[in-house]
C-alpha cells in the first residue's frame, strides 16, 4: 500500500500540524492487510482507506459473557441468515425500509437514496445478514458486511425496525453477528470507529482491542483515557504526554515503539 498524508487545520500556537493518513492499496493487495494496520474504508470501492481509532474483536478469544447472553436472550425469536450480495434481492420494499430507518436514526436525508443504493451495489458490501422474527415471519433488520474468509468481517451499516428498540435489537444484531463469525472461525471482526463514550459498546466482546495510532491495544482503560482526553482542550500531541506513557507503558516510550506496525527503510 501507499500512504498519503492529507493536511488538516493547523494549531500554530501549539505547534500541532495534523495530517489525515490515507492508505491506497497496491494492485492485487487484499483489504485485510490494510484493515490490520489500523485503516477503515474511505471509499465504497475499497480503493482508499483512512487511519482512525477503531475497534475490532479477535474472534479466537471470543466467548459469550453474561451481558452477551442477556442480549441474545432478549431476541431469542430472531434468526439470522448470511446472504451473498449477488443473491440478495434489493427490493423497493427493503429500500424504503432502510431509508426510513436512516432518516429516523441519522436525520432526514443524511443518507440519500443514491447513497443507500451505492451501499448495496458497491464492493464494500460483499454480504448481508438478514434478521427475521420467527414468530411472525417479519424481516426486522439487515446488516451490510464486507468479508474476506476467513480473515476478516467488517460490520458496516445496520438497519432495523425501531419498534424493536426496547428489545435491544440493534445490540442483538451486532452480538449475534460476532457470535456467528466466531463459530465460523473467522480471525477478526471490525466494528468501526470509537471516539465517544457512546461507542464503547463495541468493546463489550471478549477479545476486543482498539487501534491507538501505533498498534492494537486490548487495554480498554487506555481507550477510555483517550476518549476523556477528547473532551478537554488539547494543546499537544498524545505522544508528547508523559502521563500517557506513565499510565499505560510504564514510563517506557520504547515499549510502545516496539509494537509499531510501520517501518520505513
Amino acid at each position: 500500500m501507499k500512504l498519503l498524508f492529507s493536511e488538516y487545520s493547523s494549531d500554530y500556537d501549539n505547534y500541532i500540524f495534523p495530517y489525515a493518513i490515507w492508505a491506497i492499496p497496491d494492485i492485487g493487495e487484499a483489504p485485510a492487510t490494510i484493515f490490520a494496520r489500523g485503516f477503515l474504508p474511505a471509499s465504497r470501492n475499497l480503493d482508499r482507506f483512512y487511519m482512525c481509532r477503531q475497534v475490532r474483536a479477535k474472534l479466537s478469544e471470543f466467548e459469550r459473557s453474561s451481558e452477551n447472553r442477556r442480549i441474545l436472550r432478549k431476541c431469542d425469536n430472531v434468526s439470522l441468515q448470511l446472504i451473498p450480495r449477488e443473491d440478495f434481492a434489493y427490493t423497493d420494499e427493503r429500500r424504503n425500509f432502510y431509508k426510513k430507518y436512516a432518516d429516523e436514526k441519522f436525520g432526514k436525508d443524511k443518507m440519500s437514496f443514491d447513497r443507500l443504493d451505492s451501499l448495496f451495489n458497491s464492493a464494500i458490501t460483499s454480504h448481508v445478514i438478514l434478521f427475521t422474527d420467527t414468530s411472525t415471519g417479519k424481516e426486522v433488520g439487515t446488516v451490510t458486511l464486507y468479508l474476506e474468509p476467513k480473515q476478516l468481517v467488517f460490520y458496516y451499516y445496520a438497519f432495523y425496525d425501531l419498534d424493536y428498540y426496547a428489545k435491544n435489537l440493534g445490540m442483538y444484531m451486532m452480538t449475534s453477528t460476532v457470535d456467528y463469525f466466531a463459530g465460523e472461525q473467522f480471525e477478526f471482526i471490525y466494528l468501526g470507529s470509537c471516539y465517544s463514550r457512546n461507542a464503547l459498546y463495541k468493546t463489550q466482546f471478549k477479545g476486543a482491542e482498539f487501534f491507538n495510532g501505533v498498534c492494537w491495544s486490548d487495554n480498554i482503560a487506555e481507550l477510555k483515557y483517550l476518549i476523556e482526553r477528547d473532551t478537554q482542550t488539547v494543546t499537544n500531541h498524545l505522544l508528547e504526554e508523559e502521563a500517557f506513557y506513565n499510565t499505560f507503558y510504564d514510563a517506557d516510550k520504547d515499549s510502545l515503539l516496539a509494537h509499531s506496525l510501520f517501518h520505513v527503510d
